[in-house]
Order: structure tokens, then sequence, then C-alpha cells
């Protein structure tokens, strides 16, 4: 799954230096590195600074090293491995998506079914300048049961997806970005 960004922009950078290769991965993972986890620190320190760069432009990620550090296979691997990983984590976000919009649906469906119920329910109270206050407020609290059964529902549609579909897409972006390494001092 990768996201190609067709920008005629060049690229924003998001720099780091780092002492070892060692740094940039889990130091519990047992895979090698085209397969290995991202350190925690490194991951959001990476995907923090994605964040606040411009959403229209192709990213770059540059990692300084010592020299020592450096040859054209580490290159391919560390940027393999992080392809890899920001491409798992895009992969992991969509399942959560897919998952609020089918907890959604369902909310929805059961919300529905709750205010037509409660609308069925709020005529057969006795209703008019003959009913008495008491009644009245009973009818009522229960035409407001039913709309606040559709609360979550229409939350999860209107606003709570915006955010996973961005950090989506912030990992294909941090998926589809260049990798180079610079040798420092």
């Amino acid at each position: 799954m990768t996201n190609t960004l067709t920008s005629s922009h060049t690229p924003e950078a998001i720099e780091l230096r780092i002492e070892r290769i060692q740094q940039l991965f889990d130091t519990l993972d047992p895979f090698p590195f085209h397969e290995k986890a991202l350190d925690a620190g490194a991951e959001e320190y990476i995907v923090s600074w994605a964040r606040a760069l411009a959403h229209d432009h192709p990213l770059r990620i540059v990692i300084h090293l010592p020299a020592t550090q450096l040859n054209e296979d580490r290159q391919h691997e560390i940027s393999s491995a992080m392809r890899s990983f920001f491409n798992y984590r895009a992969s992991v976000t969509s399942g959560d998506l897919r998952e609020m919009f089918r907890i959604g649906r369902r909310s929805l469906l059961i919300g529905f079914v709750v205010l037509v119920a409660c609308l069925l329910i709020a005529e057969t109270v006795p209703a008019g300048a003959q009913a008495g206050t008491f009644a009245r407020i009973v009818q009522q609290s229960i035409v407001i049961l039913g709309w606040v059964a559709n609360w979550r529902p229409l939350e999860i549609f209107l606003y709570d997806w915006w955010p996973l579909r961005a950090r989506r897409d912030l990992y294909l972006r941090l998926a589809d970005a260049e990798l180079e390494l610079k040798p420092y001092q």
C-alpha cells in the first residue's frame, strides 16, 4: 500500500542525528532490518516533524550519522525498513478506520431503532392541554432519549474518522519519503 504524491514541490526534510544505526530500531525486535520496527522515540520524532510540515509536499528523511556507519547496503536496508514500517502503520490505521465505520454503522442501526421506538412510545403518552406537566415532561424526555441514542454514530460519521484518515495519510507520505544518509565528523 503506497501512496505517491504527485507534486512539483521539493521534498520537505525531516532531519535527525544518530550515533549508531541501531538507535533507529526497536532493540527488542528480533528480525533483520527489512522487517524491523522503528524505535518508539525515533518514530515519535519523525511523525511529529512530518505533522508540522506542509501536507502537499513530499517528504525526505535525512539521517546524519558517523561516516563509519555509512555504506550503500545500509541506505537500502534502512530505506526498506522505514518504508515497510510506515506502510504497516498505514495498514493498521486503515484497519482501525474500517473498524470505526463498522461500529458506526452498527451504532447507527441501534440508534435508529431506539429513536423509532422512543417516538412511538412518546405518541402513547397523553399530550395537549388536557395532559399534565408531568406527562409532557415524560413525552419530551422519551423523544430526547431517542435522539441522544444517535449521538455516538453521528459523532463517528461526522468527526471521529478525520484524525484516523489524516494519520493514515501521514504514514503513507512517510512510507514514500526518500531517505538520505549523511556523514558527520
